[in-house]
């Protein structure tokens, strides 16, 4: 049987070799016809524009030629007849060497003719909105060794023809895809798959267990399974790779660690695992850890723990009474001392555990807990976690609502330093938390102004009538704005915050044209797998890092890049990640880097900014530019702090309008604010 199953792999593999041979087009031909309609999908792409019968093929994008004898095509020399011979077009000498496309804006599919190209060695098409599956042609290619499809929206299962290439694949990268299924085995047993170095399937729904298969690949240098559903346990077979780079984070692996794992790996390697999975660099395994206590040095261990517990519960219960005799919402920094901070008493439904109790922060101090609950809500928005809802109060004010709903929160003690901590925060460009609630089933409230302005999101894209112009002054204002409160966020204050989820949706804007940042440090107060859908939706928008992968990873310079994604939002005018109809994915950062290679540069911006603009290096508008594009620098480390971003927006102001954006501008609505 194994015999056969070799003989029908082979064979096939032998006719798809000769059905090629017999019908095979020129790679100009196969790329002008179905390899790009298949990788610009149904809408047309700028970048593969430039792969036209009109356009010298040295001008084709993305391309490196060679010809059959493996000389390769001169494009160096302008003067060369290369240039312009029409002929090159059907030269069945010339060949395809390498295809390299990232973040170029695709939204089609992997081109399965892919394979008819005889020569091609690279493809790289990461960072882009390719759906559909990996073609299971892809593994009968004669000559590619190194793929990169990271960062796509690929799905469906791995091909085990992926290992075809054993002989020559050097790096296959799948990273942050939606791949699932089990890791197919080679078919050919006899490769010896030295060849390979780099092996990244992490960020995707494998599942199944450890693919011990990969432990043959003698020449690999870096591994990463992280962020997938393996379960089982790490082989001890690792130990024959002479690894740089491990990642088996965030699965189900269980027991005990490979002993060899532990001097050159961290605990960030295994960490988001099975509780189960132990060993060094992890907690050690058994459970007779520490076989030299005697049972009576234990008894007497618990019963001081014991005495010890009374004698605090005792000194607690006296200073919590102490603190009531002082009276009600003195402090509202202890936990102790809830029941001070919180509006409630019998009447309103509190209890002594806490809930059902409004917890108030500065500007909120004339509400109540039925002022609250007995409001008319409207619908403003909502999400996988929750709901944000217009509250009208009695009195004829109206209140902002974030439900947050049971099952997506953490428990109480988990949430409240969080909520204290926000309650805290007060700056012109953050929008103020002014009271906090749980209920008895565990959904949050939480209450700030109700601000009937629009959001940055609706002021760029809506075409209502009425809507204000969005000159370059006041573009410029909104940006600074959001900088400093994000400055503001991540080194001013006590204990810094990420915010998590920055994007224009997320930016109030006041009749000043003062940006104001609401959602801040929201996921902290869910659970991991809710916190995570906010990551998946910043991918989508097209907000998302490179590198992010959970949101416990979340940071200040993930944080940066998605203020540089807003602030090309803000210059360019188009709304990023994927359209409404989902036919494509915007890429803000490959339009601006094809703009500037094609010496277009000024036509990238909103034609509404240009307005009254003479000299856009002068009016920072080329500086903002580039501002924005360091700060979506795909390599976290070289992003720019919010602080640098601060001062380099205030240093480009527009010009004569400095006093525009002073921090301590009057709001009494005299005078006209631009």
């Amino acid at each position: 049987m194994a015999f056969m199953k070799l003989f029908t792999i082979y064979a096939f593999m032998s006719c798809y070799t000769l059905s090629l041979s017999s019908s095979a087009s020129s790679d100009v031909e196969l790329l002008l016809g179905k390899i790009k309609a298949s990788l610009q999908g149904s809408s047309q792409n700028i970048i593969l524009s430039s792969w036209n019968s009109s356009v010298p093929l040295c001008q084709w994008r993305g391309l490196k030629w060679v010809f059959s004898n493996a000389s390769s095509l001169p494009c160096t020399d302008l003067s060369s007849p290369h240039w312009t011979n029409p002929s090159l077009f059907k030269d069945p000498h010339l060949r395809l060497l390498s295809l390299q496309l990232p973040s170029a804006n695709l939204s089609g599919s992997i081109p399965r003719e892919i394979s008819e190209l005889p020569m091609l060695q690279s493809l790289y098409l990461n960072f882009n909105s390719l759906k559909g599956p990996i073609p299971l042609e892809l593994g009968y290619t004669s000559s590619l060794s190194e793929i990169d499809v990271r960062e796509n929206f690929l799905s469906g299962i791995l091909p085990p023809s992926i290992w075809n290439m054993c002989d020559r694949l050097v790096s296959l990268r799948l990273h942050g895809n939606l791949l699932s299924g089990s890791i197919p085995e080679p078919a050919l047993p006899n490769c010896t798959y030295d060849t390979l170095r780099f092996l990244d399937l992490g960020e995707n729904n494998f599942s199944g267990n450890f693919p011990d298969f990969i432990t043959r690949f003698g020449g690999l240098k870096q591994l990463d399974l992280g962020n997938n559903m393996f379960v089982g346990s790490i082989p001890q077979s690792l130990e024959g790779l002479r690894l740089e780079k491990l990642n088996l984070s965030h699965n189900n692996f269980s027991g005990v660690l490979p002993a060899f794992l532990e001097p050159k790996f961290g605990v960030e390697v295994f960490e988001g695992n099975n509780p189960d999975l132990c060993g060094p660099p992890l907690r050690r395994c058994g459970g007779n850890s520490n076989p030299r206590l005697s049972a009576g040095a234990m008894a007497g261990i618990v019963i001081s723990l014991m005495a010890g517990s009374v004698v605090l519960a005792s000194l607690l219960i006296g200073y919590v009474q102490n603190k009531k005799k002082k009276g009600r919402g003195e402090s509202e920094d202890e936990l102790e001392e809830e029941e001070d901070v919180e509006n409630g008493d019998d009447s309103n439904g509190s209890g002594g555990s806490g809930e059902n109790k409004l917890m108030l922060f500065q500007g909120g101090e004339n509400l109540t807990l039925d002022d609250v609950l007995n409001a008319n809500g409207q619908v403003v928005e909502k999400t996988c976690y929750g709901t944000v809802y217009k509250a009208k109060l009695a009195d004829g004010g109206t209140i902002a609502l974030r439900l947050l709903r049971e099952g997506c929160c953490k428990d109480r003690a988990s949430s409240l330093p969080v909520v204290k901590q926000l309650g805290k925060i007060r700056h012109e460009n953050l929008i103020p938390l002014r009271a906090f609630y749980q209920g008895k089933r565990g959904e949050k409230l939480l209450i700030f102004d109700y601000l009937p302005l629009r959001t940055l999101h609706d002021l760029l894209h809506e075409t209502k009538a009425g809507k204000p112009v969005l000159n370059w002054v006041r573009r410029h204002k909104i940006a600074l704005g959001i900088a400093r409160g994000l400055a503001c966020l991540h080194t001013g204050l006590d204990s810094p915050i990420t915010h998590g989820c920055v994007k224009s949706k997320n930016v109030v804007v006041d009749e000043f044209f003062v940006g104001r940042l609401t959602e801040f440090g929201l996921d902290k107060l869910l659970v991991p797998a809710a916190a995570d859908e906010m990551v998946a939706l910043a991918k989508s928008e097209g907000y998302k890092a490179p590198e992010l992968q959970r949101m416990n990873k979340c940071n200040s310079r993930t944080d940066v890049y998605a203020f540089g994604i807003l602030l090309l939002e803000i210059l360019i005018g188009k709304k990023p990640g994927k359209s409404a109809r989902g036919s494509e994915f915007v890429d803000l950062p490959s339009m601006v880097k094809v703009a500037v290679l094609e010496e277009t540069t000024m036509e990238v911006f909103d034609v509404e900014i240009l307005k009254g603009i003479r000299s856009p290096m002068e009016e920072g508008l080329i500086q903002a530019l580039k501002l924005a594009m360091g700060c979506c620098a795909p390599v976290a480390s070289v992003r720019p702090s919010m602080d640098e971003v601060v001062r380099q927006l205030e240093e480009n102001r527009p010009r004569n309008r400095s006093a525009l954006y002073s921090p301590t501008e009057t709001r009494s609505g005299s005078g006209t604010p631009f």
